[in-house]
């Protein structure tokens, strides 16, 4: 009888220890958040909880990513900010977007500047220029990690988009950027500035005709719903660079920081890998839904936005000519087959 109770005894110790054991653990993770702007079905919502797996992986369960999607915690301007602030740990948006605190990243927006992946691939991994205006971000509150993928712009519109002469008049949606506010008043449209999670309703309502995104956010976001004439303009490469805050960056042993930077690379790999392969198939599941997709010649769209590159030139004087000269090194170097 002795012998059980102290079993029993010995029992609850182990128990007891075990639970204090696991609460502790459970109360040394870190949680961060990620902010982005796309619907949970999109490929950077999927990017962003493989890269929460891999940093739990790499920390050892460390740290846990919690992700929120559609704009729940805050548009891309406000997550930027939120950025600065420690508000928020980590977001993805458009390079443009951060042009708001590094004026010189506004001339990645500049139209046509790659004509494929591979090119804006190895733009955005070898230009010494943009390397250059990344490495000013600390000073501003945030740090690149990786760049993500979101493919180029195009158009989703209410009526049929052939040529820049049918963008007279059209009022289109796009984010606050500079370069790209140039670029579509030179096409034609009047510009209507909105965070991404009002434009359905907005498109719906009759308060713009249209708007520009890339294909996995047009998809993710049913935009071709309401905007059915898909026009495959390609304007602008826009990729989406992974940030972290600096304030969160500051707080990381150097261990951490070379696993969340691995973990930021590895999920940048297969979101490149993602929306390069998933174009064609997403073009195809909105036309079977009713969208109309046009791939119309690009000749005079790539005339009508000179007067956006006049713009840039004498604003950013210099800086155009060390982007453009990236540009064409790359496309010289992987030439359009």
């Amino acid at each position: 009888m002795q012998r059980r109770t102290l079993f029993r005894q010995l029992s609850i110790v182990t128990a007891v220890a075990a639970a204090l054991g696991f609460a502790a653990a459970a109360q040394a993770q870190t949680v961060l958040k990620f902010s982005h702007t796309d619907q949970p079905g999109g490929a950077r919502h999927k990017a962003a909880e493989l890269f929460g797996q891999k940093i739990e992986q790499y920390t050892q369960g460390r740290y846990k990513l919690q992700v929120y999607p559609a704009g729940q915690l805050a548009n891309d301007p406000k997550a930027i900010e939120q950025l600065q602030l420690g508000g928020i740990d980590f977001t993805v948006s458009s390079t443009g977007s951060y042009a708001t605190h590094l004026a010189g990243l506004n001339l990645t927006m500049l139209p046509y500047l790659v004509e494929n992946y591979e090119q804006g691939w190895k733009l955005y991994d070898e230009s010494k220029w943009l390397q250059g205006e990344f490495a000013k971000a600390p000073a501003k509150g945030f740090r690149f990690l990786a760049t993500w993928e979101a493919g180029f712009r195009d158009m989703t519109t209410k009526e049929a988009l052939a040529s820049p002469a049918a963008a007279k008049g059209v009022k289109l949606r796009t984010f606050p950027n500079e370069m790209m506010r140039w670029t579509l008043e030179s096409m034609g449209f009047s510009v209507q500035i909105m965070p991404l999670p009002e434009v359905y309703l907005a498109i719906q309502q009759g308060a713009v005709g249209g708007q520009e995104n890339p294909i996995d956010t047009i998809f993710s976001n049913k935009f071709y719903e309401v905007a059915p004439n898909v026009t495959l303009t390609k304007h602008v490469y826009s990729p989406i660079p992974l940030t972290i805050s600096e304030k969160t960056w500051q707080k990381l042993s150097a261990a951490d920081r070379a696993a969340v930077t691995k973990a930021a690379q590895e999920a940048a790999a297969w979101s490149r890998n993602e929306i390069k392969s998933n174009d064609e198939r997403q073009l195809a599941e909105m036309t079977a839904k009713g969208a109309k997709v046009a791939r119309p010649a690009l000749a005079p769209f790539r005339e009508s936005v000179k007067p956006a590159y006049a713009k840039a030139k004498e604003k950013y004087g210099a800086d155009v000519d060390a982007i453009l000269a990236d540009a064409e090194a790359v496309r010289k170097a992987i030439p359009v087959k």
